[in-house]
């Protein structure tokens, strides 16, 4: 698999990675047993960096990769973590003290001594104006609880304050075909700095996949049903922030686009791939079928100019207008 620097970790990792979200919570259950088995599919694809986060399964996704480590100890991964989000999002809390707790939690969980990456995983808006905050997770950098930091954001000013911070290496941000707008400012800004950017929710939650119609049931503790109009979190989270139905006919207009032989899903992951200032982008999988086909993307041809105007197109026409402004 193609590997790239993940921005300034300095850290070389494939351009294809894992996001661990499903395999702790809030996408129907998944068991301990078929988590692992995707993860291993997952790396003898070709993954070598998985991202997951302290309040995925309340440390469960955490573990099960902690597991992994000890059993592929050669496979040479990088994990990226994120806290912040196990409690709640009130920026008095964003202190040192607390930032050694959470991370003490995560590399017991990990079975590391010092985590690879840790993100701020979403933190309140006044946090990125906070000097504090930097200087203790440089201090947790010093004592060696952490190799490297980022940010995960919600919006594109989020992002451009988080990589205008010189100890900041890399940014998490939601993109796809159906979330523009980093195009504009943030990964030009983020190539500029040498701050890696992690692209997530690559596939729309699914939607991109190809794989669903308004018939499509979602269970009850799965984000795609509960969390549908922000009920429980950011709403960009769940389908990007588009409407169901306007997601469906965006992706009816794309399907003509799609190579012979190729699913929709690599389809969607090679165009952000195909993206300058792209790290790495981290799609879910539920199962080691799922896993094998993501990092297959990796393989695919770079797509023509032509076909990355047609995806702009469509996103012109259907969604700009519910999601460009808000993000």
């Amino acid at each position: 698999m193609e590997q790239r620097v993940l921005g300034r970790t300095a850290r070389r990792v494939g351009v294809v990675g894992l996001g661990a979200w499903q395999l702790g919570a809030d996408w129907g259950e998944v068991t301990p047993e078929d988590a692992l088995a995707t993860l291993n599919a997952a790396v003898d694809a070709g993954v070598t960096f998985i991202d997951t986060a302290d309040v995925y399964g309340d440390g469960r996704s955490e573990t099960i990769i902690g597991e992994l480590l000890r059993r592929r100890p050669g496979a040479g991964l990088t994990v990226a973590t994120k806290m912040g989000r196990r409690v709640p999002l009130d920026p008095a809390l964003y202190t040192l003290d607390n930032f050694r707790a959470w991370t003490d939690r995560s590399r017991q969980n990990l079975g590391v001594d010092t985590l690879d990456l840790v993100q701020l995983h979403c933190p309140p808006p006044e946090v990125y104006k906070t000097d504090a905050v930097y200087d203790a997770l440089d201090t947790l950098v010093s004592e060696k609880r952490i190799a490297s930091y980022g940010v995960s954001v919600e919006t594109c000013d989020q992002a451009l304050a988080a990589i205008a911070r010189p100890g900041v290496s890399t940014v998490q941000i939601i993109f796809n075909a159906f979330r523009l707008k980093p195009l504009d400012a943030v990964l030009p800004a983020a190539e500029r700095a040498g701050v890696g950017i992690i692209a997530r929710v690559p596939l729309a939650s699914g939607l991109l996949s190809g794989k669903y119609d308004e018939t499509t049931q979602f269970p009850a503790d799965d984000h795609r049903n509960y969390n549908r109009h922000g009920e429980a979190f950011d709403v960009g989270e769940t389908f990007s922030g588009v409407d169901f139905a306007t997601g469906l006919e965006a992706v009816r207009r794309l399907a003509p686009l799609v190579p012979d032989g190729v699913a929709m899903a690599q389809f969607a992951l090679r165009w952000i791939v195909d993206q300058p200032g792209v790290s790495v982008v981290i799609p879910g999988a539920r199962n080691p079928a799922q896993a094998r086909s993501n990092a297959r993307a990796a393989d695919l041809a770079p797509l023509s100019e032509e076909t990355l105007a047609a995806v702009r197109g469509v996103y012109d026409e259907l969604i700009r207008d519910q999601v460009h402004g808000r993000w």
